[in-house]
C-alpha cells in the first residue's frame, strides 16, 4: 500500500498534465486561426511548448511535496494535489484570457509557494498553538487591512468598491490577507469563552441569549462587518467574513440560536446598508433585474457584466465550446464582452468553454478540498486547531459560494476571487499560506500517539 506521501506524490501528476493538455489546446486553436499553419508544425510546435510549462508546474508542485514530505511526513495527502488541480486550472484559463497576466500570476504563484513554505517550516516544531499568543495583534492587524482601501493615496477604488491597495506597480487586495487574520483570533477567543457561551444565558422564545460579557464580542464582530461593508462598499467580503463566523460559533457551541441570531442581525444591517450606500444599492438592482435595458445600458453600476456572464454560461451547454473558443472581445472594436474574464467572471469563462461538466468538476475539486479541510479539523487534538481549521475551510467555502453565488445570480454579484484559479496576486500568495495552515494542523492530527503505529 502507498505511504501518504507517495499517494500525495502522485496525485500531482494529474495537475501537469492538465497544464499540459490546456496549454495544447490553446496554441493548436490560436495557431491554426492566425496562421494557417500546417498540422504537423502545429502539433510539434504546441507540444514542446505545453510540455515545457506542465514541466515547470509539476517542478513547482515538487518543491511543495518535498517540504511536506521532510516537514510534515503525516499532512494530508490530499490537500495539496486539490490545490495544484485548481491552480493548474487558474493558470490554463487566466493565459487563454491574456498571457501578460499569466506570467504575473505564475509569479505570484511562485511567491505564494515560497510563502507557503515559510510558513511550514516555521510552525513545523510547535504547531499553530503559537499564534493563540499574538491573537490581539493579529485581531488589529485583521481589520486594519480590511480599512487599508479606504486610505488616501494607497487606497484605490475599483467599479465602485475600495479592495484595491496600490504602492508604485503593484496592487493587493489586503482583504485577502484579513481573512485568515481574523479567523485566527475568533478561533482562539472562541476556545477560551466556548464553555461560558454554552452554559451562561438565558431562554428567550426558545433561543439560547448568551450573558453580554460574551456576547459583546460578537456585536463588535457584527459592527466590524458592516463597517467594513460601509468602508469598502463591498457585500462580499463582509458577507465572506461574517459567514465563517457564525460557522465557527455553532462548531464551538453546538447552539443553532446563535447563528440564528447572527443572521438576523446581518439581515438587518444589510437591509440598513442597501437602502443607504448607493454602490450596494445598484449592484441589488442590477442581480433583480440584470435584463432591464435601462440597467444594461447604464455604463457605471449597470447590470452589463451579470448579463454578459450568464448570457456565457448559457452558451457553454452541457460541454462547452472548448478551449479559447468563447468570444471576450468584439472583434473589430476591441471592447470586452465579458468585463473583468480574469477575476471577477472566470467562473463563466470555465463554464462557457468547459460546459456545465466542467464547472461541475471544479466545484466537485473545491468541495473535496473542504471536506479534506473538515476531516482535518475532526482529527486535531486541541480546541483551538479544530476551530481554525473549521473557519479556514469555511473561507475557502464562502469563497467559493460568493463568487460562484453572485455569477449565476444566486446572490448579488461581487469583486471575491475565485481561490487559487481567479487572477489576484494577494488572493494567490493568501490561499497558499491558508493552506500551510491546514497542513501544519493535520500533521499533528495525524501524528502516531506514543507507543503506537497509527494515527
Amino acid at each position: 500500500m502507498l505511504s501518504p506521501r507517495n499517494r500525495e506524490l502522485l496525485g500531482l501528476i494529474p495537475s501537469a498534465l492538465l497544464v499540459t493538455a490546456g496549454f495544447t489546446a490553446i496554441f493548436i486553436q490560436a495557431e491554426n486561426s492566425s496562421s494557417g499553419a500546417s498540422t504537423n508544425f502545429t502539433l510539434n510546435h504546441a507540444s514542446s511548448v505545453s510540455l515545457t510549462y506542465g514541466a515547470i508546474f509539476l517542478g513547482l508542485c515538487l518543491l511543495a511535496h518535498l517540504v511536506i514530505r521532510f516537514a510534515l511526513p503525516y499532512a494530508d495527502p490530499y490537500m495539496l494535489p486539490l490545490a495544484a488541480v485548481l491552480a493548474s486550472v487558474g493558470i490554463v484559463m487566466v493565459y487563454r484570457i491574456d498571457p501578460v497576466l499569466a506570467r504575473q500570476q505564475a509569479q505570484w504563484m511562485v511567491l505564494g509557494l515560497l510563502m507557503f513554505a515559510a510558513t511550514i517550516l516555521a510552525l513545523r516544531r510547535r504547531g499553530v498553538g503559537v499564534l493563540e499568543r499574538y491573537r490581539y495583534t493579529i485581531a488589529v492587524v485583521g481589520i486594519g487591512m480590511t480599512v487599508l482601501p479606504r486610505l488616501p493615496v494607497i487606497g484605490e477604488q475599483v467599479n465602485g468598491a475600495y479592495l484595491d491597495v496600490r504602492v508604485g506597480s503593484v496592487s493587493f487586495q489586503p482583504a485577502e490577507l484579513a481573512k485568515v487574520a481574523i479567523v485566527i483570533f475568533l478561533a482562539s477567543y472562541l476556545r477560551d469563552n466556548r464553555q461560558i457561551l454554552v452554559t451562561a444565558g438565558r431562554r428567550v422564545l426558545g433561543l439560547t441569549i448568551p450573558p453580554m460579557k460574551q456576547f459583546g464580542p460578537m456585536l463588535i464582530v457584527w459592527g466590524a462587518a458592516m463597517a467594513t461593508l460601509l468602508l469598502t462598499r463591498e457585500l462580499g467580503t463582509s458577507l465572506m467574513f461574517y459567514g465563517a463566523f457564525l460557522a465557527l460559533l455553532y462548531v464551538a457551541t453546538g447552539r443553532l440560536s446563535f447563528p440564528l441570531i447572527g443572521l438576523a442581525l446581518f439581515a438587518v444591517g444589510a437591509w440598513f446598508v442597501v437602502g443607504h450606500v448607493s454602490h450596494v444599492h445598484a449592484r441589488v438592482l442590477a442581480w433583480e433585474h440584470p435584463f432591464d435595458p435601462v440597467l444594461y445600458n447604464r455604463p457605471v453600476g449597470g447590470s452589463y457584466q451579470l448579463a454578459q456572464s450568464l448570457f456565457a454560461q448559457a452558451d457553454g451547454g452541457l460541454l462547452g465550446t472548448g478551449f479559447d473558443q468563447s468570444l471576450l472581445r468584439l472583434p473589430n472594436q476591441g471592447q470586452p464582452i465579458l468585463p473583468v474574464p480574469e477575476s471577477d467572471t472566470i467562473y463563466a469563462v470555465i463554464v462557457n468553454e468547459l460546459g456545465l461538466v466542467g464547472a461541475a468538476g471544479l466545484l466537485v475539486v473545491y468541495l473535496l478540498f473542504v471536506a479534506r479541510g473538515l476531516k482535518t479539523a475532526v482529527l486535531a487534538r486541541d480546541s483551538f486547531s479544530k476551530l481554525l481549521a473549521t473557519g479556514l475551510s469555511f473561507i475557502i467555502a464562502m469563497q467559493v459560494f460568493v463568487i460562484v453565488g453572485g455569477v449565476t445570480r444566486v446572490i448579488p454579484l461581487t469583486g471575491v476571487t475565485l481561490p487559487f484559479v481567479a487572477y489576484g496576486g494577494s488572493s494567490v500568495v493568501m490561499n497558499f499560506v491558508l493552506l500551510a495552515l491546514l497542513l501544519v494542523i493535520s500533521d499533528r492530527a495525524r501524528r502516531p500517539y506514543p507507543g503506537s503505529s497509527r494515527p
